[in-house]
């Protein structure tokens, strides 16, 4: 198990208390654009993937937003699968 699969992994047991940085890193795992126009959200798509997430990057990252982040990342595995 690679360390993107045990963060993920953690982020379904607890989806409290992620920070941007983290959900950043997984992104570029996986490929995904990550647009921050200065502004206080980042933007998370997928060229293969019709969703795109926005998340405020305050600290604690809200557990709806890491929900739908990971809903992002399992459509992408069911695409390249």
């Amino acid at each position: 198990m690679s360390k993107h699969e045990k963060i993920l992994a953690r982020m379904w047991n607890n989806p409290r208390d992620w920070k941007i940085e983290e959900l950043i890193s997984i992104a570029t795992h996986y490929e995904i654009e990550v647009r921050s126009d200065g502004g206080s959200h980042h933007v998370f798509s997928h060229p293969l993937v019709p969703l795109t997430i926005c998340v405020p990057a305050h600290r604690p990252i809200k557990p709806v937003y890491i929900r739908q982040f990971l809903s992002l990342i399992e459509q992408i595995e069911g695409v390249t699968l």
